[in-house]
């Protein structure tokens, strides 16, 4: 439910304190509220002790004690937030109340079910994050390479915590599926060199400022060489030895949540979690998924056709999967193709958005060291303030996988419009509390970059009948998401079975297909937020064009979608309901003077 746990500074007993004053209007109650979430949200830190960076502890602790005291927490937060009236609420408090609700009732329903067991999936997790953080660390002072050094010194204590609940998976049957197990092994092994310097631990260290002297680089330098050695190698060396020899012997055999114990209660609370939706049901995402399948294959036909292709569907599938013309062949190419449709697309942005960001993205591979399980693209995110640009990631591993006619779409997803454009626009909300800024809703985050590859064809990216064939195999991956997340948790799908309707119905490369559906077995439910989130903003952009005609304003319209960031499905319908009552109102008084 969330990336890490933290670790609570302030009391309990603070929480559960009665609002301050009998005469407060709702509007204060939720004020002292947010004030006191945001406490919570940073204060909980990491460790057992308040305070986990003092300790020296830089990784979250994630222990049951911790975990216990944050749901107990959290609990009581929820209760406060329902004692107000979200009615008698006006301007961002509206959405305030919306997000926080969401939030909290989300955590408040996952509490039952100790995912803290599932600590990792079949691309990512635990045992990568220190490789993450070692690609986006800049060592610009002494003081942020010293903490880096703490933070390598941290990762056994990290790894050993984490081990504990993967113990308790195994003893209580909430393993991972032993089928997407020897991909993390390999991500693990991969970590463990036998040269300390040779290891992606050490490059924060390789680009370290100069404006830092150079007998302190040096210090530093080997400071961070022994504790990579000394302890961050070691910590990775007795993981892959645990993982190996313990884990991946007991892990279960079946694929879906529904057969783990409290399996159907828990998949059914993440089918509400990731679509934002109290009403959705695996029933009733299923059969979506069905109607979206047939709708785009009937669109996939009729680009066949109007491309001249003499074949049936499976053959034109053949030729795109097998045709040189349609791959790179080096890394650089790739990257040099993602890179010109990404300043392609910001040439087009100001005619779509009259709010642009000021955080810039790049575009960049995918670290070695996970390309071979990792998706063909993402995103990950910048701060504006530690200097650091987004990141729109490319995968260039097996690059008779990565097709370029899916790039535009995959470009627009991953960069601008989609994820950075959105995440950017979100972190510079101004006057309002941190979480609105900081929370990313699945539904809302992914259903925007479904959205923005649909966007593409407005701004004229999509410039071959291959590169629409490219989009609308993307569109097809995320309806058959629908299908196979449903299919494999809810169904008892195998991986075949799942496989199938990406492999019969779209021009994905099988190597991505594999990927992306052990990536559906390893994190039930994430899958069903894109199309969820996309169907809603394209049904609201319709009826705003239908209700507004021709005075539909484009830039207005996306600017409102995201001006209040990440929100929930219903929450959003029901701002954009609003906001184009407004424009229907503003537009007659308009026409009236």
């Amino acid at each position: 439910m969330r990336n890490q746990i933290l670790t609570l500074s302030a009391s309990l007993m603070a929480l559960t304190m009665p609002f301050n004053s009998a005469e407060a209007t709702p509007g204060e109650d939720f004020q002292i509220l947010v004030e006191d979430y945001e406490d919570f949200r940073d204060n909980f830190g990491g460790g057992d002790d308040e305070d986990d960076v003092s300790d020296g502890r830089y990784w979250p602790e994630e222990t049951p004690e911790t975990a216990a005291r944050y749901n107990e927490a959290v609990s009581t937060l929820y209760d406060r937030l329902k004692a107000i009236n979200p009615r008698a609420l006006e301007g961002q408090d509206v959405a305030s109340y919306a997000v926080m609700d969401y939030l909290l009732k989300s955590e408040v329903a996952m509490a039952a079910f100790d995912i803290n067991r599932i600590s990792f999936r079949n691309d990512s997790g635990f045992h990568t994050g220190p490789s993450f953080y070692a690609i986006q660390t800049r060592i610009r002072t002494v003081a942020e390479g010293e903490e880096y050094i703490a933070r390598l010194k941290d990762i056994p204590r990290y790894f050993e915590k984490q081990t504990a609940w993967l113990q308790l998976a195994m003893d209580t049957g909430w393993t991972q599926p032993r089928a997407i197990l020897d991909g993390v092994a390999n991500q693990i092994d991969a970590q463990i060199v036998e040269d300390p310097e040779a290891s992606g631990l050490m490059a924060p260290f390789t680009s370290m400022s100069a404006h830092i002297n150079e007998a302190e680089r040096e210090r530093l330098y080997q400071e961070g060489l022994s504790a990579v050695r000394d302890d961050a190698l070691p910590a990775f060396r007795a993981l892959s030895e645990f993982f190996h020899h313990q884990y991946m012997p007991a892990a279960r055999e079946t694929l879906g949540a529904r057969a783990m114990p409290q399996g159907e209660d828990f998949y059914r609370a993440l089918v509400r979690y990731h679509t934002t939706l109290d009403d959705a049901t695996p029933e009733s995402v299923h059969e979506t998924g069905l109607q979206e399948v047939a709708r785009i294959r009937a669109e996939m036909d009729e680009v066949i056709a109007a491309s001249g292709f003499e074949g049936s569907f499976q053959d034109f599938i053949a030729f795109l999967r097998t045709d040189p013309q349609f791959y790179a062949t080096s890394e650089r190419e790739l990257l040099m193709h993602a890179s010109y449709l990404a300043k392609k697309v910001d040439d087009q942005m100001p005619a779509f958005f009259g709010t642009l960001p000021r955080l810039s993205y790049g575009v960049r591979a995918v670290p070695a060291d996970i390309a071979p399980t990792y998706t063909t693209g993402r995103y990950w995110p910048g701060n504006y303030q530690e200097g650091r640009a987004g990141g729109y990631m490319v995968n260039t591993y097996a690059l008779d996988q990565r097709p370029l006619y899916t790039l535009p779409a995959l470009t627009l997803h991953e960069g601008v419009p989609g994820h950075h454009h959105q995440g950017a626009i979100a972190a510079e909300i101004d006057n309002v509390p941190d979480f609105r800024r900081q929370t990313y809703i699945t539904a809302f985050g992914e259903g925007w970059g479904l959205y923005s590859e649909f966007l593409g064809q407005d701004m004229g990216l999509y410039e071959t009948p291959y590169e629409e064939f490219g989009r609308l195999t993307y569109e097809m991956w995320r309806a058959c998401r629908l299908v196979a997340d449903t299919g494999i948790h809810w169904y008892g799908w195998s991986q075949d079975q799942a496989e199938a309707c990406f492999l019969e119905n779209s021009a994905l490369s099988p190597l991505n297909i594999r990927n992306e559906v052990s990536r559906y077995i390893s994190w039930p439910g994430q899958a069903l937020a894109y199309k969820t989130g996309e169907i809603v903003m394209r049904r609201l952009r319709t009826q705003a064009e239908a209700e507004l005609g021709e005075d539909f304003d484009i830039r207005a319209f996306h600017d409102a979608l995201l001006e209040d960031g990440a929100l929930p499905m219903s929450a959003l319908e029901t701002k954009m309901q609003r906001w184009i009552t407004d424009q229907k109102t503003q537009i007659a008084n308009d026409n009236d003077d």
